[in-house]
């Protein structure tokens, strides 16, 4: 297919600025909507480095879809950025199911496709959190082991990381990511949510969702398989366990 040379450069330069800043603004949207080749041109730049590009409200966001994606945030970048000075991989996977839970609490436990409500009280996560995990923690352990080998996830780190967390010290008043509990986790996972826009603080220990995210969850996060297992065990676990 022949290509202009004008229809080339603008998605180039379109292209590196998404790989520069991770996002793009109203025009560079502007521009992407507005011409299926450059679209098109875009779209292949990021295939080549396993990312996709989605536009978002008024912006455009290059995403990484795998972890030999060069904008993939690798383990000792969240150690290093987000994380404690002491933090191990069990921290990851800790924050990864904290992630899970709060987006899980926006679509009724991801049992729909659209958000069924607005915010969420950072004190409703905890509590969501800690009865999944506690779920988790009362599972037969040779069950829970044999569904480790199956999904290559480390569930007993998790729980022994959320039991390590001292939640005794819940009700103090200024929690921040240094407080060594699980309100003070908890705000260590916001900071990084909100660092790649995917929250919003609105105020009254209250967060949102933003476009990122919904459009993120709705057309990636439910549909990779390794997550589609990971969520189905949380989720299914929790409900046999309500029954």
């Amino acid at each position: 297919m022949f290509y202009d040379e004008r229809q080339v450069k603008e998605a180039f330069r379109l292209y590196a600025a998404l790989a520069a800043k991770g996002y793009g603004d109203k025009e560079a949207l502007r521009l992407y909507l507005a011409d299926d080749v450059v679209r098109g041109l875009v779209e292949e730049f990021a295939q080549e480095v396993d990312c996709t590009v989605i536009p978002a409200g008024d912006q455009l966001y290059l995403i990484p879809l795998a972890i030999s994606s060069p904008f993939h945030i690798s383990n000792r970048r969240l150690k290093e950025e987000y994380l404690a000075a002491h933090a191990v991989n069990a921290d990851i996977y800790l924050m990864y199911v904290a992630i899970i839970v709060l987006f899980g609490e926006f679509y009724d436990s991801y049992q729909t496709t659209e958000p069924t409500r607005d915010f969420l009280p950072v004190t409703d996560w905890l509590n969501r959190l800690n009865e999944r995990l506690l779920v988790l923690k009362e599972m037969d352990p040779e069950e829970l082991e044999k569904v480790e080998r199956e999904q290559e996830y480390n569930w007993r780190q998790v729980v022994e990381k959320w039991d390590a967390l001292d939640d005794l010290r819940e009700k103090v008043k200024a929690q921040d990511a240094r407080t060594r509990s699980r309100l003070g986790f908890l705000h260590t996972v916001q900071k990084f949510l909100e660092a790649q826009d995917l929250v919003r603080d609105i105020g009254e220990h209250e967060l949102a969702l933003t476009e990122k995210a919904r459009t993120i969850i709705q057309r990636y996060y439910m549909e990779v398989e390794h997550n589609q297992s990971i969520l189905e065990f949380v989720y299914q676990s929790s409900q046999q366990k309500e029954r």
